[in-house]
């Protein structure tokens, strides 16, 4: 039998048992929040008002008091204040990098923690966010992937993450002030954190909803951009629903390497794959899809490799973003030499697609692409024991 990498679980996840007590205001979709509003004794004439008023609070200022909502009555906040809360994922930690990287450590309900990343550049900051504590796939490559999923995050869990982003960089608006007077320092967010978004559709569509809410954190939908391993069945969904920027881990030029590189392909191959992202520029008038490829030493990064790369995504608007393998404690791979990756780029290039290298970030703090790993679960493995699991051995 040949030795390939297993094929976890796909959308078994672990049910989400909500906590008792108030319900959290921070993620509910604007219906949402309205019926439940309505359900506290809200009059269903003044609902919509209400449901205004407060998603400006919450999302335009950042309060988290409903006592500083001047606008409403202070019996309906006093009303709002026995009903409901205002909670986000709490700070652990933090870790800033040399080169200004942010790596956050964020508790959520229950105590699990999963890690973001803000990465500042002169003409924007990314938000790097995650969807699930843990991930479900096994990718060789990925620190992540060697963390079993623990659970899906809710809604308020991932638009939280921004919020609390917003709060360390002292994002907000001050009083006095309009709400674009200064400028963004959170200017984009990347589904690429730990999980993979879209075995967490519903909860990463209404989160990114809010954030591109134009009365709140208004975020234009060019300025999201989704991270899946190629989830074929959720791609156009993914179109139609969100609308955002697609970003796919491809990774390899052929379906006996990318099944060892990224399990999934063995559910859905390369062509298969392929099929869907042909559709996904017209379904969500998207402008390029970009093709993540992590460069990994006499795996995939021959010239052989490059041009069918070309080949393969021939009619598709795209961008090919090549990441040199960020090397983990056990990692099975090493990091392709750099004048291989300039080659690889440049036939890439030649062929008529833009093919930057992604410069690393972050990875004196553990931060870069392929390294998120909440601390708690961070048990080392051995490099023996990876090989084992992801078929590599």
């Amino acid at each position: 039998m040949t030795n390939t990498a297993p094929i976890t679980q796909d959308v078994m996840t672990i049910p989400r048992k909500l906590p008792e007590g108030p319900t959290n205001l921070v993620g509910l979709t604007r219906d949402r929040l309205r019926e439940v509003l309505i359900e506290a004794g809200t009059p269903e004439k003044q609902a919509k008002m209400r449901v205004n008023q407060i998603w400006q609070w919450l999302y335009q200022w950042g309060v988290r008091d409903f006592h500083a909502m001047t606008n409403l009555s202070k019996a309906y906040r006093q009303m709002l204040a026995e009903n409901f809360v205002i909670e986000i994922p709490e700070m652990v930690s933090k870790q800033v990098s040399a080169d200004g990287t942010r790596k956050y450590l964020v508790r959520i309900a229950g105590g699990h923690e999963v890690e973001v990343v803000y990465i500042p550049e002169t003409d924007r900051g990314t938000l790097c966010i995650s969807s699930q504590v843990g991930c479900t796939l096994t990718c060789s490559f990925c620190h992540t992937g060697t963390q079993k999923l623990v659970r899906n995050l809710t809604a308020g869990e991932i638009v939280g993450q921004v919020m609390m982003a917003r709060d360390d960089l002292d994002e907000w608006p001050r009083p006095g002030e309009g709400a674009g007077e200064r400028p963004r320092l959170l200017s984009n967010i990347v589904l690429m954190g730990m999980g993979e978004p879209l075995y967490n559709f519903d909860n990463v569509r209404d989160a990114m909803k809010i954030a591109m809410d134009g009365e709140g954190i208004s975020l234009s939908r060019r300025r999201i951009t989704l991270s899946t391993s190629g989830v074929v069945p959720e791609i156009a969904k993914t179109a139609e629903e969100i609308g955002c920027m697609l970003a796919v881990s491809f990774h390899a030029t052929t379906d006996e390497v990318r099944d060892k590189l990224v399990p999934i392909n063995k559910k859905w191959n390369i062509e298969t794959l392929l099929g869907a992202l042909r559709e996904y520029p017209r379904l969500s008038n998207s402008e390029r899809i970009t093709f993540e490829y992590v460069m990994l030493k006499d795996v995939n990064d021959s010239d052989a490799d490059a041009r069918r790369l070309v080949q393969l995504i021939k009619g598709i608007p795209a961008k090919i973003n090549l990441i040199p393998f960020n090397e983990w404690p056990g990692a099975p791979h090493q990091r392709s030499d750099w004048d291989r990756i300039e080659k690889f780029a440049d036939i890439v290039y030649k062929a008529g697609y833009a093919s930057p290298i992604r410069t690393p970030r972050g990875e004196d703090i553990m931060a870069a692409c392929g390294q998120l790993k909440s601390a708690t679960e961070r048990a080392r493995k051995s490099r023996k024991q990876i090989e084992a699991e992801t078929g590599l051995g």
